[in-house]
């Protein structure tokens, strides 16, 4: 090492400073053409040893292959561009910071009553996620539309599902059923 705490890389010849946990065994710099390289004369520097000359031959090899493929069925026909057997979560679960400002807080008022009425959204969102036990965007859009259909056989109405928007049914009361009285 002619640079204080660096060395040459064996590929490029440039000068690098090691990674401190691999000083002793670290010959090659961080640049994608000598990490390659680095790999080829490791792959090599294996090969040539002479109890792994014929670690891929002979018969007890291909028993060795074939009892790894029994026990890993459908990994070599799967591709790299498609899903993993396990199913992947769309979205993370949120994690929950406490606030220490409570003391600040406690002065403000109540919100406004339009402040509450813009919040119906993420209160509706918040009830149908506790409901389910699930913050994905699949399962509460599902539930969603089971409470809406629901609700309309629980009002007798059609199913608005498949209509251009703006489009409304009127309410119209059943046959035989009594005025509602005016509250």
């Amino acid at each position: 090492m002619t640079h204080k705490g660096k060395r040459k890389c064996r590929h490029c010849h440039a000068f690098f400073k090691p990674d401190p946990r691999n000083v002793r065994h670290q010959r090659y710099c961080s640049h994608p053409q000598c990490r390659r390289a680095s790999k080829a004369a490791s792959q090599r520097k294996w090969l040539h040893r002479p109890a792994n000359a014929d670690y891929f031959k002979g018969p007890e090899q291909v028993a060795r292959v074939q009892a790894w493929r029994r026990a890993h069925p459908g990994y070599s026909r799967r591709t790299r561009g498609e899903p993993s057997l396990t199913p992947t979560p769309l979205q993370d679960h949120l994690i929950v910071q406490v606030t220490d400002n409570a003391k600040e807080t406690s002065d403000l008022v109540d919100p406004a009553l339009q402040d509450l009425l813009s919040a119906q959204p993420v209160v509706l969102l918040g009830l149908i996620a506790s409901l389910t036990g699930s913050t994905l965007q699949d399962d509460i859009v599902n539930t969603s539309r089971k409470m809406l259909r629901l609700g309309q056989d629980v009002l007798n109405r059609p199913s608005p599902v498949g209509r251009p928007h703006g489009h409304q049914t009127p309410i119209t009361p059943r046959a035989g059923a009594p005025p509602a009285d005016a509250v």
